[in-house]
């Protein structure tokens, strides 16, 4: 059963983990008789290369690690065991010189599997490699299910089957998707290791960034994937469907490589029409039910596709009223909700919704970003306020039913992008549910706008989705180009403004 979670963080290893480190570890490897990691050899290993070692917590306790040495690309590559590559655990082979990333172990709690934490891992091996400017990381694999076909396929036979999907090895399979291609077998690679026969595959990862003679320094992540889900309305069965159909695009939009998922607002509407008896404003109360369990439930695609997701909006009943709110959940587990601020007649009409009260910012791992539902981004005061306070990318899932409506917020947004020299991305509903009242039909066009410069596109559209079509639209916005125009942009709206004339604060 894959272990519930609500809090994930990835760091380096400090020697005050060894002992969770030690417990997850042995629970990773029941197969392997020797257990070799001692707090000495951590120690060791901290002292010559402590960037290179990875734990992975879940509600901070260890779960999952990889360790790193840099050796020589010649040494990486040419035939070894695990003692000699590891200098019997002493890491003299370790080489702060060398060119290759060499992984001596990764694993993952048993009981944590399945939430794509060993993913996380590798992506951030790779991500340091490049920081680091190393041609690439090489590491010896285990190939646990071979034991189970080794008198009828060599350890070659088995890999091909394996690349071919014919076999399912929990190691190798799972290397494979990502991205690591088999260089050879090596025999007599982990002694003791009875599963894989002691045979390894030796694989590698080439970093395309790399170039030679130059060391790279951290620098924060400037280009940024956005993922637009641009939501069909169907009648569904249940809340499971509405589950299904969400994770459907939230794993399409993460498997490639999107750091936000955007859906719409009022996206869960469909779940009303088992309340299509009662009046507009009963209803609404009813659907605002199944609020706290789409949350939780998209706290945990958050972890386990690795991606940080705007939830649109759905009704929330707090105190009697009734607020049109959506969450930021996190991929580390955090989530903080946000509130529709400005209620359109028909809202309060219909369902009697109250207005929130909040303006504010939320810091991502991707930058500072905002978010402002519908109608919300048809008053500037909102986006200035946000862009004063550092946002770089202004999130508004929509609602619309009508080409005007979308032509509002379309506008609108595109303006709040010029005038704050930020990206702002929108998302709505398109397609009709006859059966919910006052839901009948939608009318959208997701989008990303920018700023209105040289680096930006002449119209100031990055991209746009087909209107009236479920489908999504991917991203890439890069903010270094923000930086760029807030400093020699042709016009600079962000510092010309007349302090000395009018000024915007807010009251609360």
């Amino acid at each position: 059963m894959q272990q519930e979670i609500s809090k994930v963080e990835l760091r380096n290893l400090q020697i005050e983990d060894y002992k969770q480190l030690r417990k997850s570890m042995i629970e990773a490897y029941p197969d392997v008789e020797d257990d070799h990691w001692d707090e000495e050899q951590i120690k060791k290993l901290l002292k010559i290369f402590p960037e290179g070692q990875l734990v992975i917590l879940a509600d901070d306790v260890v779960v999952g690690s990889a360790l790193s040495i840099i050796v020589p690309e010649k040494k990486a590559y040419k035939l070894h065991n695990y003692n000699e590559i590891t200098a019997n655990f002493k890491f003299s082979t370790h080489n702060e010189n060398g060119d290759i990333l060499y992984g001596i172990d990764v694993f993952v709690h048993p009981k944590y599997r399945g939430l794509r934490l060993g993913r996380r891992l590798y992506d951030a091996r790779k991500e340091l490699c490049e920081q680091l400017n190393l041609k690439g990381i090489v590491f010896a694999g285990r190939i646990p299910n071979y034991k189970e076909f080794a008198k009828e396929l060599s350890p070659k036979q088995y890999i091909e089957k394996v690349k071919k999907k014919e076999i399912y090895d929990s190691v190798l399979t799972f290397q494979l998707s990502n991205d690591f291609q088999p260089v050879r077998v090596m025999r007599n690679y982990l002694e003791g290791d009875t599963n894989s026969q002691e045979f390894a595959v030796l694989l590698d990862w080439n970093n395309i960034y790399y170039e030679e003679n130059v060391k790279l320094i951290n620098v924060a992540k400037s280009v940024i994937r956005l993922g637009l889900i641009q939501w069909q309305m169907r009648p569904l069965a249940n809340l499971e469907a509405l589950y299904e159909q969400a994770e459907f695009f939230i794993d399409a939009v993460s498997g490639y490589g999107s750091d936000f998922a955007l859906f719409p607002e009022f996206f869960t509407a469909p779940l009303m029409a088992d309340f299509n008896h009662l009046s507009e404003a009963d209803a609404i109360k009813e659907l605002a039910n199944y609020t706290d369990a789409v949350h939780k439930r998209m706290q945990e695609f958050a972890i386990s596709h690795n991606i940080n997701i705007i939830t649109g909006s759905m009704p929330y009943l707090e105190n009697g009223h009734v607020y049109n709110v959506g969450f930021l959940c996190r991929r580390d587990g955090t989530s903080e909700m946000y509130r529709k601020i400005h209620i359109t007649p028909n809202e309060v009409f219909h369902w009697g919704i109250t207005g929130g009260d909040t303006i504010q910012t939320f810091d991502t791992d991707c930058g500072k970003i905002g978010v402002m539902v519908c109608y919300d981004v048809e008053f500037p005061e909102l986006a200035r306020i946000m862009a004063d306070q550092g946002m770089n990318i202004l999130f508004v899932p929509f609602l619309t039913d009508t080409q005007n409506g979308y032509t509002r917020v379309k506008h609108c947004a595109q303006a709040r992008a010029i005038e704050n020299e930020c990206y702002v991305a929108v998302a709505g509903c398109v397609g009709n549910l006859p059966k919910v009242n006052n839901m009948d039909i939608q009318y959208a066009q997701a989008a990303v706008f920018t700023p209105s410069d040289f680096a930006f596109p002449s119209n100031g559209i990055k991209a746009e989705a087909t209107p009236n079509t479920e489908m999504t639209l991917i991203v890439d916005v890069n903010l270094d180009l923000l930086k760029e125009l807030h400093e020699h942009g042709s016009v600079q709206t962000m510092k010309d403004r007349r302090h000395d004339l009018y000024k915007l604060n807010k009251l609360k």
